[in-house]
């Protein structure tokens, strides 16, 4: 009976941990701050050299939404003197017709603007999106691309030659 004595084992389980990379952000999170406040995201993201840009274009299209709506309603004002006819025109130079053409022209930049305004701000959201989507992936010097000769085979005992390219990442 002694020779049927249990060894006390302990069975250790390997477990493999799968660490999650560091610096992963939120994607959701990153949209709705940039929706919020243009920008926000991309300082989320670590990404402030972004702000320039974007601020940049935020900045010029109101500059040139005030602009083309100041036109529009200096040509919109000049159109009710000459309609009115109490007063002398403010554009000598232009009959009501091309009053008329200018505040089509204007407004029509104005609401292109808005257009613009809305593009960049939109661009800045998606942007922020899909950096912190990219945020996760590995992005490690060991990348290649190599081109090697191949032969591939075919039916009836054939092959054919040619090259492959392969990508390591």
């Amino acid at each position: 009976m002694k020779a049927q004595e249990s060894d006390s084992l302990v069975y250790e389980q390997d477990s493999i941990i799968l660490e999650e990379p560091e610096n992963v952000k939120d994607p959701k999170k990153a949209l709705f701050l940039s929706l919020f406040l243009p920008g926000a995201g991309q300082v989320y993201n670590e990404k402030v050299w972004k702000l320039p840009l974007l601020y940049g274009g935020v900045t010029t299209a109101v500059y040139f939404l005030g602009f083309n709506n100041r036109r529009y309603q200096e040509f919109l004002v000049a159109l009710e003197i000459v309609r009115e006819g109490n007063e002398p025109s403010p554009f000598p130079n232009l009959n009501e017709d091309g009053i008329i053409r200018n505040v089509n022209y204007w407004r029509r930049n104005r609401d292109a603007m808005y257009m613009v305004f809305g593009a960049i701000y939109a661009v800045g959201a998606v942007d922020a999106f899909v950096d912190a989507h990219l945020s996760s992936f590995d992005i490690s010097d060991d990348l290649s691309l190599k081109f090697e000769p191949s032969v591939e085979p075919l039916l009836a005992n054939r092959s054919s030659m040619g090259f492959s390219v392969k990508l390591n990442f």
